[in-house]
């Protein structure tokens, strides 16, 4: 891992209290994952939202999940963020 990667880790673990090795194993779990699959995309929201410590209400996940499967997500990093909140 390069500087630059374990900065940005090292951020996300203060900021979110994630653990990096957490995200590698959820990253590396969806690598051939089927993301027009709700159910698979469901439990990953889970997953993450779990890792978060962050609680998601049913509709909000059900924004997400059907935001991922049916390919809908915002490209630009405000409009995404505003996806997320609550």
């Amino acid at each position: 891992m390069n500087n630059f990667q374990k900065g940005m880790f090292d951020k996300i673990q203060q900021k979110a209290n994630i653990n990096p090795e957490d995200v590698f194993k959820i990253a590396d779990s969806v690598k051939h994952a089927n993301f027009s699959d709700e159910k698979t995309v469901r439990r990953l929201v889970r997953q993450l939202a779990k890792l978060a410590n962050k609680p998601i209400s049913k509709d909000k996940e059900d924004k997400i999940v059907e935001s991922i499967v049916s390919n809908k997500i915002p490209s630009d990093p405000d409009s995404l963020k505003n996806m997320f909140k609550e």
